[in-house]
């Protein structure tokens, strides 16, 4: 099968062997997983995260989004069946997507929403499940619930502040604030729910305050956690709850004591890195994103097509990430 790989971690993007074209071997499902064949995968921030930092001693495939076709599946798949298009974004201790061919455990895999076309499927598996786990299995947000209650997503333009967005202002009670610091990204986030809009390059307590709010009940950061802690500690309210999903260099969780402020971490691959017992709650929760984009209640998050799925599309796709500076996701299809 042809896929994308890199063959040395930390070369800068803009190098032709940054991302190459490889045959490899076809994949073989093992009981549980699916076979699928890849239309359209969508680039991550950890998609370039471990290109640049995880060493390699054999080509490695990236790519932790993907939509296609089940051509095959494992001896003990039960909800799933040749045929079927599904969406997913995979574990990090497997083969990415970026190749025709990829394999995925059943628990982790939904079924596309049948109102989309691959790529547009393919935006939401990572930044939905993030999304979702992080507003209702991490802080607990009921739906339907916590009315009265604030809301600042910190890199609301971004992938998971996209869907996240939605998320809070379509299926909660919550007051959204999200933070821009363009006019495109001020838009854009309007346009997906958010009640406010504050700009994250500016000091952003003076602008709560111009809304007429003193504090937010929870901020969620999804992206220069570090940069913006200070503001963060000042911004949240008395027994407020703070959450985040980057990897900021140093985090000092002892400001938050004096607020007695509960601290939220989200990585979306837990739990098909540890096999949890809950593992098919994601199957459960991309089968739940599929619904409401049906029924019109969620839209994608595409940002821009870059088109086919190749080397040289991948590079650019990594290297407008690497930037931050881009809008909702960049989705590829087709080999």
């Amino acid at each position: 099968m042809k896929a994308i790989v890199y063959t040395q971690h930390g070369l800068p993007i803009e190098q032709p062997d940054a991302l190459v074209e490889m045959e490899l071997a076809d994949p073989v499902p093992g009981p549980r997983d699916l076979l699928v064949r890849v239309q359209a995968v969508s680039v991550n921030p950890v998609d370039t995260k471990v290109r640049r930092g995880a060493a390699v001693t054999a080509p490695r495939v990236l790519g932790w989004d993907a939509a296609g076709i089940v051509a095959a599946v494992g001896t003990d798949v039960t909800a799933f069946k040749p045929g079927d298009a599904v969406f997913y974004a995979g574990s990090l201790t497997r083969p990415g997507s970026y190749s025709e061919l990829h394999l995925v455990d059943e628990r982790i895999a939904g079924h596309k929403p049948k109102s989309l076309d691959f790529a547009d499927a393919a935006a939401l598996p990572l930044t939905s499940l993030t999304a979702w786990e992080l507003l209702f299995d991490r802080l607990k947000v009921p739906e339907q619930g916590a009315r009265g209650r604030t809301l600042l997503i910190i890199g609301a333009a971004g992938g998971v502040g996209s869907i996240l967005t939605q998320l809070a202002s379509k299926l909660t009670g919550l007051t959204v604030i999200g933070t821009a610091s363009r006019p495109d990204t001020r838009e854009w986030t309007l346009a997906l729910g958010a009640h406010h809009v504050i700009d994250h390059s500016r000091p952003m307590k003076p602008q709560l305050a111009a809304l007429g709010y003193e504090y937010a009940d929870i901020v969620v950061s999804l992206t220069h956690t570090d940069q913006h802690f200070a503001d963060i500690v000042d911004m949240l309210a008395p027994q407020g709850q703070f959450a985040l999903i980057d990897d900021p260099a140093r985090l000092d969780a002892m400001p938050l004591k004096r607020k007695s402020i509960s601290l939220h971490w989200e990585l979306m691959f837990t739990r098909s890195m540890y096999e949890t017992v809950d593992m098919v709650r994601q199957r459960e929760i991309l089968e739940r994103i599929a619904a409401l984009i049906d029924i019109g209640a969620l839209r994608t998050t595409v940002g821009e097509r870059i088109g086919t799925i190749s080397a040289a599309n991948l590079r650019r796709a990594h290297a407008i990430v690497e930037s931050n500076q881009a809008r909702g996701k960049l989705v590829l299809a087709g080999f």
